[in-house]
């Protein structure tokens, strides 16, 4: 240690720097490999594919997103969220048009960089989020009950059957897969207590290994794994127009879930670091041709891990170089340890799923939106249940919809209030004349939201010959808003009731201006105060130094 504290000492200031991160990539990446390793096995298995699937996703995907992604410490491999989809998907088509739903998906993802959508994600609303995360994770969970109890039943597509028929074949439990899962889950969540540098997953993979082959136990494993890096094939029925029309939504789903996951692990991983932030639009390009190329590899759709990304970024990864000695290194563990990983229990990979999903919840969200509006809370239990009981890009959609509808109606809960008289009027206004003028105040944006509310609650004074809005506070409008307050300005002008507003926006007088109502409603009933408005009414000798504002009809 201290000869390598000397010679950190004597290199240049430049050369030290770059050394450092060298060092800092190396470590992050030869970590964030050993974290990804019973992930990628797991993950493969929860997909429905063969585990060498997700050797492989990891290993080709991980270099090709940290060479052409958007962020400099993002870790690409198989996920748990990508395994949900996947998973019915494979049941439903095979491995093999799952390639080819993997290509169009990485290719709308290049469609969706080079348009420069990559920002859109960051408008997905928390609650949404929240809800197919933590759905995401109860399905991982149910999903491992069969080898958790060494059950071999054959995979449903949906959640509720396969946990009927998990829960309906208890009988047949295996206990020695039972313990070794155990001895898997126990290792993980205290392991930490001892040591941090080797992850626990890892510890009690090997652990139940071992158990299982001293022992000599029946339960089901993986399987063997070639000892051999992928090599480039050809995916059959890749000209099949028909097909590509069939798998035209799988592609789909696979693809916004994909960008969706990506672009929030590199916000996390922005949180973690201070180093360059991401480029939400390349690391689409990156991911999409990670996916492209994966399948070709026999590899299955990926996105960024949160997880793994956040173990390279705590062990010191500052640069892409992590991601790629990260594929580099698992490529050196198939090529060295493939027989051995043959021999790992499936009850094992469970375990560590288990606990992976547990950890998934978003426990404190739950809290956090509970303390603080009921209707967010909603959302998120609404998105939720439609991920367990139907389908996770129906989940978002109807988050999104959900989530927009309670925005819509937060939004059309228009300040509009009338203003007192003694606060409304100067000194000098007739008895007479003031029950005869209204002023309201206006505030935040008038869209179609507010429209009804807007125009029920003014036309509800038949007794006012004057009405006064004042919409200092309202910062734009759309269309359906310039309708409603056309549609006030034509029934306030059939009783013989004149329209003033004042204190209009820039924003917003041009906008009345190209539509034409400025006209309709008159430049000399615009006004910049509530006081030169009344003035003007009046006629009286008030002193009124504002006139009416200087409308421009161009932009």
């Amino acid at each position: 240690m201290k000869i390598v504290n000397n010679f950190d000492r004597d290199l240049p200031v430049g050369i030290k720097h770059s050394f450092a991160h060298w060092r800092g990539d190396l470590t992050g990446g030869l970590t964030a490999a050993v974290v990804a390793l019973p992930l990628a096995l797991a993950f493969a298995v929860a997909s429905g594919v063969e585990p060498k699937a997700g050797l492989y996703t990891a290993i080709v995907a991980g270099i090709i997103a940290a060479v052409f992604g958007g962020s400099p410490v993002q870790i690409t491999g198989p996920t748990g969220a990508m395994a949900v989809i996947l998973v019915g998907i494979v049941g439903k088509y095979g491995i093999e048009k799952v390639w080819i739903a993997g290509v169009m998906a990485g290719i709308i993802q290049v469609a969706l960089g080079i348009a420069k959508l990559g920002r859109l994600v960051k408008f997905i609303p928390y609650p949404v989020t929240a809800g197919f995360t933590n759905g995401i994770a109860v399905i991982i969970f149910c999903g491992q009950l069969n080898n958790f109890f060494g059950l071999q039943l054959p995979r449903s597509e949906h959640f509720l059957p396969g946990l009927w028929q998990t829960l309906t074949h208890l009988e047949g439990l295996n206990w020695a897969a039972v313990g070794l899962a155990t001895v898997v889950i126990v290792t993980k969540l205290f392991w930490a207590r001892i040591t941090t540098t080797i992850p626990g997953s890892l510890v009690g993979l090997i652990l139940a290994t071992a158990i299982a082959s001293i022992f000599h136990l029946n339960v089901p494993t993986i399987g063997s794994i070639p000892q051999s890096l992928p090599i480039p094939q050809w995916i059959p029925h890749w000209n099949d127009f028909g097909l590509i029309q069939e798998l035209i939504n799988p592609a789909l789903a696979l693809a916004a879930l994909g960008s969706i996951e990506s672009l929030l692990s590199a916000v996390v991983a922005d949180g973690m670091t201070v180093s360059e932030k991401h480029n939400s639009d390349r690391e689409l390009i990156g991911q999409g041709l990670a996916n492209i190329i994966v399948p070709f590899f026999g590899g299955i759709p990926a996105t960024g891990a949160i997880a793994r990304t956040a173990v390279n970024v705590r062990s010191g990864g500052k640069t892409r170089l992590s991601g790629v000695i990260h594929g580099i290194a698992l490529a050196m563990i198939v090529l060295t340890l493939a027989p051995l990983a043959s021999q790992v229990p499936l009850a094992a990979l469970a375990g560590i799923l288990m606990v992976t999903s547990v950890r998934m919840i978003e426990w404190e969200a739950i809290g956090l939106l509970v303390r603080a509006t009921y209707s967010d809370f909603g959302v998120m239990i609404l998105t939720w249940t439609v991920t367990i009981f139907f389908d996770l890009v129906l989940a978002v959609e109807v988050g999104l919809i959900a989530a927009g509808a309670l925005f819509i109606k937060r939004m059309s809960d228009l300040n509009l209030a009338r203003i007192p008289e003694t606060e409304a009027f100067p000194p000098g206004i007739p008895l007479e004349l003031s029950k005869q003028i209204a002023v309201y105040r206006v505030d935040g944006p008038v869209f179609f939201g507010a429209a009804e509310r807007f125009v029920t609650f003014l036309r509800d004074e038949p007794e006012v010959k004057y009405l006064v809005l004042r919409m200092r506070f309202v910062p734009n409008i759309d269309t359906t808003g310039l309708v409603a307050l056309e549609d006030i300005y034509r029934d306030l002008k059939r009783h013989d009731c004149r329209l003033f507003l004042t204190g209009l926006q820039p924003e917003v007088q041009a906008l009345l201006a190209r539509s034409g109502l400025l006209d309709k409603i008159g430049p000399e009933n615009c006004f910049e105060t509530t006081d030169a408005a009344i003035c003007a009414l009046t006629e009286t000798e008030i002193s009124c130094p504002l006139p009416a504002i200087s409308v421009s009809t161009t932009d």
